[in-house]
């Protein structure tokens, strides 16, 4: 076995590698730019090499630079993660001319896997079904409309060599062809180093299920079930689970042995994942195989058993897998959450700062239920505008889908993210939503079901007495601190009044606490509530039990009353005595300034063109300008027919979230 590996990656899948080798007894070193000097993977490898500045075609993606970081270290092996060079085949071959193990698949699979074009080519020789479109390569804007025109709208704009979402885009009509085809060359480009692009049919309605694949080098292959990863938004995953509640044994048994077929065509080793598109009556269409480890592959795991890094180390090692498919079960049910730095309330466009607060739920693992979070994240460390937002992968494992469900909202509930925008609350608010829990989805779940975006959820009726019961019990306790703090109070607990209105989601409801030694019983209206807590003012995460039920609230002190995170909610709940809640009634509203006569800058980045002038005349959907943050472009368009009277920002400004960028007559 090895005695020293180096991971060529950054970030929650470098902590993870090193998890997993720390607990095989082999050494680890890790890799990292100006940016990631104080990252978390550094601190847990045993050794740390600086490969150069923040951009990752200056750094990660630098083949000799990594390869020097192996020479000075003496690693006898490399984890390339997902990302970056993890399906480079010159890396791999570099590998092995210098004698160094790659944990991953030979260079020859990821040549004729990692290529999309290819890829497919091979897969309908070994007699897969395909997604109908062009496998060759388009040069320009013009060949993509007439190609997007032969295969038929809605078709999907790809990088051959793309991932991760990045180079993709639907086309509708042709003007979304052409649009689409030059962001998607850009993005390719700037990610991958390679533009080429190819037009496939976009199958309406799908479900995104994905074969995970183990080979070793001695001709074995097994597949170990399947992945649904239908909860996308910009073709990116956000929620994935294993198996999916939808395919019928005999189907995944036919996925799971063509994906094997398909990798031993290409003499496939170590772990992948074919990738399908399956339509409402369980027909499949190949996608792509990814010839590395994938960012969901903890709910592979979870349910199987089975450690897919250390798997991939014994294979390229030179071990025989010690698994048979007849020893693949699935046990019970597991979900991931991505966690990613983007404001839900902005369109989900990417966030940056410091992590001024950072505290995941426990990890933790019996008979009944698990708890895991993978990261690469610190509270005080920084998120950076140069590589991918994702923050952590937050995994729950139970018995049944609900009860893994029902495990996912309480450790949402109580993670702790501040500094940035995060996607905590959307994520919430999924697992809520029926459609999700009855799993009836599909990779059009968000568009469908969110289509003017997310701007947080309303609760119902008795989820909001709950936390009215809450807040009044909790501003209770901190009215009892401040008049012992005063003095107005020597421990006659009488004197904090106990009735109150609390206000919230635009409703106000009377409120009356009794209490006694062991919680309150609060009648909101006509319903007694039961809370009990050791809540303590100055806490942000208050754990209750709210008639037997556990909630974990998260709470920041307001004027008379407190500002409460919830499922997906945000609210700002006031506590107030009868006569302060009618003279609150009086008092103005503060409205916010008017930005309508304005384009803001949705998010830190960087502006890659302006597409109009002062005094052009633009229409509703036009596009204004393109701004580039974590390797994403996002095209600003004109929300309404307007003049541009001013512009404010330049190609190759960096610009901070709300800055102007342009302004209307």
């Amino acid at each position: 076995m090895f005695d020293k590996i180096l991971i060529a990656n950054r970030g929650e899948i470098a902590c993870r590698v090193i998890k997993t080798a720390r607990a095989m007894g082999i050494k680890t070193v890790a890799i990292y730019s100006d940016a990631d000097a104080n990252a978390l993977h550094v601190k847990m490898a045993d050794e740390a090499v600086h490969i150069g500045p923040a951009p990752a075609n200056q750094s990660y993606i630098v083949i000799d630079k990594v390869m020097d970081a192996i020479r000075q270290t003496g690693a006898q092996a490399v984890h390339p993660g997902y990302g970056f060079l993890s399906e480079n085949k010159l890396f791999a071959e570099a590998l092995e001319k210098e004698g160094v193990a790659f944990i991953g698949p030979p260079a020859s699979a990821i040549e004729s896997m990692g290529d999309k074009i290819t890829s497919k080519k091979i897969a309908q020789e070994a007699g897969v079904s395909t997604v109908p479109g062009y496998m060759g390569l388009i040069e320009d804007a013009d060949e993509a409309v007439k190609i997007s025109n032969q295969v038929g709208y809605p078709v999907m704009i790809k990088a051959s060599a793309g991932g991760g979402g990045k180079g993709m885009r639907i086309a509708w009509n042709d003007d979304e062809a052409r649009e689409g085809f030059q962001s998607s060359k850009n993005e390719a480009a700037n990610s991958f180093g390679d533009d080429r692009i190819f037009i496939e049919k976009f199958v309406t309605q799908p479900r995104h299920i994905e074969i995970q694949v183990l080979a070793d080098k001695h001709g074995n292959c097994i597949y170990l079930n399947e992945r649904e990863c239908s909860i996308q938004r910009r073709n990116q995953k956000v929620i994935e689970e294993a198996p999916s509640p939808f395919l019928t044994p005999e189907t995944r048994k036919a996925m799971g042995e063509q994906s094997v077929a398909l990798a031993q065509a290409v003499d496939y080793c170590s772990a992948g994942t074919v990738e399908f598109i399956v339509d409402g009556d369980q027909n499949f269409y190949f996608l792509e195989m990814n010839t590395r480890l994938q960012v969901e592959h903890p709910v592979t795991e979870l349910i199987t058993g089975i450690d897919l890094v250390e798997q991939m180390i014994r294979v390229a090692d030179g071990e025989k897998l010690s698994l048979k498919q007849s020893d693949i079960g699935i046990n019970g049910w597991a979900m991931e959450s991505r966690l990613y730095a983007e404001d839900p309330y902005r369109n989900f466009l990417p966030s940056i700062g410091r992590l001024t607060k950072y505290r995941p739920p426990a990890e933790s693992a019996t008979d009944e239920a698990i708890v895991r979070n993978d990261t690469g994240v610190f509270e005080g460390g920084e998120i950076s505008m140069y590589y991918d937002p994702m923050i952590a992968k937050l995994c729950t494992w139970a018995p049944t889908r609900a009860d893994a469900i029902e495990g996912m909202r309480h450790a949402l509930d109580a993670f702790e993210v501040e500094g940035i925008g995060h996607n905590i609350p959307f994520l919430s608010a999924v697992y809520d939503h029926d459609r999700f829990t009855s799993g009836n989805i599909t990779t059009a779940f968000i568009e469908e079901e969110y289509p003017e975006g997310f701007d947080g959820v309303a609760l119902d009726e008795g989820t909001l007495a709950k936390l009215a019961a809450c807040t009044a019990a909790m501003y209770r306790v901190a009215e009892i601190r401040r008049t012992r703090v005063s003095g107005r109070m020597d421990n006659h607990e009488r004197r904090v009044r106990d009735d109150w209105v609390v206000s919230a989601q635009g409703v106000d409801m009377p409120v009356t606490i009794d209490a006694d030694p062991h919680g309150s019983t609060v009648t909101v209206g006509d319903r007694a509530i039961r809370v009990m807590s050791n809540w303590t003012p100055g806490q942000s995460l208050a754990r209750m039990n709210v008639d037997g039920e556990s909630m974990a609230l998260k709470v920041d002190r307001i004027t008379n009353g407190y500002r409460v995170r919830f499922r997906g909610a945000d609210l700002k709940i006031h506590v107030r005595s009868p006569r302060a809640h009618e003279l609150a009634k009086l008092m103005p509203e503060k409205l916010p300034p008017d930005t309508s006569k304005m384009l803001l800058c949705p998010m830190p980045g960087l502006v890659v063109k302006i597409d109009v002038a002062v005094g052009d005349e633009v229409q509703e959907g036009q596009s204004l300008c393109t701004v580039e943050a974590m390797k994403m472009e996002n095209i600003l368009r004109a929300e309404r027919k307007s003049v541009v009277s001013k512009i404010n920002a330049a190609a190759g400004d960096s610009l901070a979230v709300d800055d102007v960028i342009l302004e209307f007559e």
